[in-house]
């Protein structure tokens, strides 16, 4: 009975942290409606949390309460670092998309520049469209970025705080891990940021995510050369 009420407690516990991420992730709209919703919640979660309790409170196991919270403290660093591996994996992998894209973006725009005066119009025509798919792929890329680095900050500061708490319960062993865990997942996340970095100016210098079509400027360009003033006299 004890093994099984063990198991409620640590159910209880995944449901809570899978609320958080859950929550973290939502745009604002979402955020706005978060009061209500703990609102909605709170009975449920009470008594979760009550369930929780009982395995701690028999009496054979004879533990006490510093007891309690160093253990309560281990598991919620394990969930916090459940929450810290999944959002920087996520951000690692869109960080990777992004790079990817813009690599391809900046080559494809440089065969372009380079072949513009071996294109027919049609050609170039069918080559800009590519160019401009790779340029909106871009822009999402991006954006998805964004979104799972506020997450895994968020990640971040949970983390921070479980290895906090796990440190002042005296949960030495968890507050270590917890530190680990952070500086992996930092400099991990700090390697493909400069990497990005490096990308990012590479599509700056080249300027193939704003330049215009090259034929069209090409032919305008044609009809604003002045005209010598040989052909402009009369005979």
């Amino acid at each position: 009975m004890a093994a099984y009420r063990r198991k409620l407690f640590a159910v209880g516990l995944s449901w809570a942290a899978s609320l958080m991420s859950r929550s973290s992730c939502q745009s604002s709209r979402r955020l706005a409606l978060l009061p209500t919703l703990l609102r909605n919640n709170w009975m449920t979660l009470s008594v979760t949390g009550a369930l929780c309790a009982v395995p701690f409170i028999q009496k054979p196991e004879n533990l006490s309460h510093e007891d309690l919270v160093r253990r309560a403290s281990s598991l919620v660093k394990d969930s916090a670092n459940t929450y810290l591996s999944q959002t920087t994996l996520a951000l690692l992998d869109s960080l990777s998309g992004y790079i990817k894209a813009i690599n391809s973006l900046v080559s494809l725009h440089k065969r372009y520049v380079g072949s513009i005066n071996r294109f027919t119009s049609v050609e170039e025509d069918a080559i800009w469209q590519v160019i401009l798919r790779h340029r909106q792929e871009v822009t999402d890329r991006r954006k998805d970025c964004k979104q799972f680095e506020s997450c895994w900050m968020t990640a971040i500061n949970l983390s921070e705080l479980a290895a906090e708490a796990a440190f002042n319960a005296g949960a030495d062993q968890a507050s270590v891990t917890a530190q680990n865990s952070l500086q992996l997942a930092q400099s991990q996340v700090e390697h493909v940021r400069q990497l990005m970095l490096e990308a990012e100016r590479q599509l700056k210098d080249s300027k193939a995510e704003d330049r215009e079509r090259l034929q069209n400027a090409l032919s305008t360009a044609m009809e604003d050369e002045d005209i010598p003033d040989a052909y402009l006299r009369e005979d």
